[in-house]
């Protein structure tokens, strides 16, 4: 049986989300304004055969098609939004699930740090891919499992508010979000962020 532990879809994804994922991407690029769909799975085999019946079943490009030690990834996009469901539909169905089957998303761990010392902000930019944290501003922190959900969440928290996506990290057990900037701006990205997980996977 395959357990489908994330089930995320991405109506339009934002400009520092879509440059972010270039950066850790093996596969077609997300550019900004595409949908996307990401798929996380178990047992991480499975994750083969769903790219097959996805790629074959819609006009998507391939983004990422992840095994690793516990679980499977995919990711598809394309500018057209029903080329993108209608892949996720595929997916499902060749599954025999629908997306209340997958896991719901689970807040680990929220924190929000004010006015970052200038040692924190040079350790926190030595392990960041995206953009760099600048000493004062606000970080807020994000974890949440399954890790997949947290794509979500960082493209929720740049639509709500001027951030700097610094990190967002996808794979494993858990996924971690950093976001960075004015205080004000940081507590709606977090709070926008964090709406989105709490949603059931396949609402809108």
């Amino acid at each position: 049986m395959t357990d489908i532990r994330a089930y995320v879809f991405i109506d339009q994804a934002q400009p520092q989300f879509a440059a972010y994922i270039g950066t850790v991407t093996s596969g077609d690029l997300l550019t900004k304004g595409m949908s996307a769909l990401y798929v996380e799975v178990a047992p991480g085999n499975e994750v083969f055969r769903l790219v097959d019946v996805a790629l074959k079943s819609s006009d998507v490009r391939l983004g990422a098609q992840i095994v690793e030690r516990e679980f499977g990834t995919i990711e598809v996009h394309s500018f057209d939004p029903s080329a993108v469901r209608m892949a996720g539909e595929t997916i499902l169905g060749h599954l025999g699930k629908s997306p209340a089957d997958a896991q719901a998303p689970e807040i680990t761990s929220t924190e929000r740090i004010s006015n970052v010392h200038a040692y924190q902000a040079q350790l926190l930019n030595r392990s960041r891919r995206g953009s760099m944290v600048v000493p004062g501003d606000s970080l807020a922190v994000i974890e949440c499992a399954p890790a997949a959900y947290v794509n979500l969440a960082a493209n929720e928290a740049e639509k709500a508010a001027s951030v700097t996506l610094v990190n967002c990290a996808s794979v494993g057990r858990y996924g971690r979000l950093w976001v960075s900037g004015r205080e004000s701006d940081v507590e709606a990205a977090q709070a926008a962020a964090v709406a989105a997980l709490r949603r059931r996977p396949g609402e809108r």
